[in-house]
């Protein structure tokens, strides 16, 4: 019995969302389209196998191919990342933040990390957060122009005098300067601890400036820029290190991993390791700063005038609709986008005066500047007459020829 006979209902809405991602044009930056064959193996067999421990040092029988599997994703993602310890086990970014943390800090040292509403992370030190309830998080954000002043990091360093500092984003659209942190943390005695989630494709592919050697640590999502099954992962250099976070991970704050997802990353990993992938990289670069200088030349204010990276950033302040109304607007039209805060922000987080609009997922599916062109150009058409339903509808259904150009998947399930 497969799917379709068991559960009509799950199965219904699987092809429904399949629908949606072929139709719609996905420009979230956090989000992208995995391989096919990652799929195929995070619906094997493995899914079936506890493992708790490390690759030789198991409390359960059986192991002995997860152990193959699990070693050859570190072995890839220490290639990837040029380091000498990796740890794939969590399940998640924010569970790899949560290993690092529990490495390296006891409960109510200090963290100094990027502010949630000027483009850092929950798990960045925000109060809301395990990572702002266990320690006492500290904050530095972007100036007026979007951009980190290294300057004024490191004077609030100097006033805080943390254990560590967290450096990475989830909605910064210039290139981080992993250098001048390690020389602020130097300063102040701190361990450096990059989160890369959202920049680590373009970081592996020499596209973004690398966080080896200047940090102490580094977590990324796995999904994201790298295109693989959602997961985390912690690289580090120093053995020491190492085993603190093999601990912190398990059995600090997991069990069981998931050896289906751990075999997903490791055949994601071996797309990043391929030339291709620098290919794909760079025209991820290219097509963010199209999209950007079409916005520009529409007349729309983008967060430090541009970008480096994967997204840009629009800046609704000079209009009179907000960034939650150009969410929906541009739903309606077909395009995936998520409200966004700005530096210099009068709305409440709920509203916001920005969006956050990603060129990972479109490129995966082959589009390159013309098209991203095109979807600027729709974009701004929208935002010039937000309230027009009408032509919502009109440019919905046209962008909705341009996705069936370029389908990714023509099932729902591998």
């Amino acid at each position: 019995m497969n799917l379709e006979s068991y559960d009509k209902e799950i199965y219904a809405l699987l092809n429904k969302e399949l629908e949606r991602q072929c139709d719609h044009l996905e420009m979230i930056a956090s989000e992208n389209f995995t391989y096919p064959e990652v799929m195929e193996v995070m619906g094997s067999v493995l899914t079936n196998k506890y493992a708790e421990g490390y690759p030789g040092k198991r409390y359960y029988g059986g192991c002995e191919f997860v152990d193959e599997i699990e070693q050859i994703a570190i072995d890839r993602c220490k290639k990837l990342f040029g380091c000498e310890f990796a740890n794939v086990q969590p399940n998640s970014g924010s569970q790899a933040n949560q290993g690092v943390y529990g490495a390296f800090l006891k409960p109510g040292d200090k963290i100094l990390g990027m502010d949630l509403s000027h483009g850092g992370h929950l798990t960045h030190g925000a109060k809301v957060s395990s990572s702002g309830k266990y320690y006492e998080s500290f904050f530095y954000g972007v100036e007026l122009d979007g951009r980190i002043n290294y300057d004024r990091v490191a004077d609030i360093a100097n006033i805080v005098k943390p254990k560590m500092i967290v450096c990475g984003a989830s909605a910064y659209t210039r290139e981080i300067d992993f250098k001048r942190f390690r020389e602020i943390a130097d300063s102040v005695g701190a361990y450096l601890f990059a989160d890369v989630a959202h920049i680590a494709g373009l970081v592996v592919a020499g596209e973004h400036a690398h966080p080896f050697p200047h940090c102490h640590v580094v977590s990324s999502t796995t999904h994201k820029t790298l295109r693989g099954p959602r997961g985390g992962i912690i690289m580090t250099n120093d053995e020491e290190f190492a085993k603190k976070i093999n601990s912190s991970i398990f059995p600090g704050i997991q069990g069981g991993p998931l050896m289906h997802v751990i075999a997903g990353k490791a055949v994601g990993f071996k797309h990043n390791l391929s030339d291709e992938w620098k290919v794909y990289a760079k025209q991820v670069k290219a097509n963010a700063k199209k999209l950007g200088e079409v916005l520009i030349s529409r007349g729309y204010d983008l967060v430090s005038g541009g970008t480096d990276n994967h997204l840009v950033l629009v800046s609704f302040l000079n209009k009179d609709f907000s960034g939650k109304d150009a969410d929906i607007a541009l739903g309606n039209a077909g395009i995936t986008v998520n409200k966004n805060t700005v530096p210099g922000e009068t709305r409440s987080p709920f509203i916001t005066s920005g969006i956050r609009v990603g060129s990972p997922a479109l490129t995966a599916r082959g589009m390159k500047e013309a098209e991203f062109e095109l979807i600027a150009n729709r974009i701004a058409d929208v935002l010039d007459d937000i309230n027009n339903t009408d032509k919502q509808r009109k440019i919905a259904a046209e962008l909705k020829d341009l996705a069936h150009q370029f389908i990714i998947y023509n099932k729902a399930t591998f």
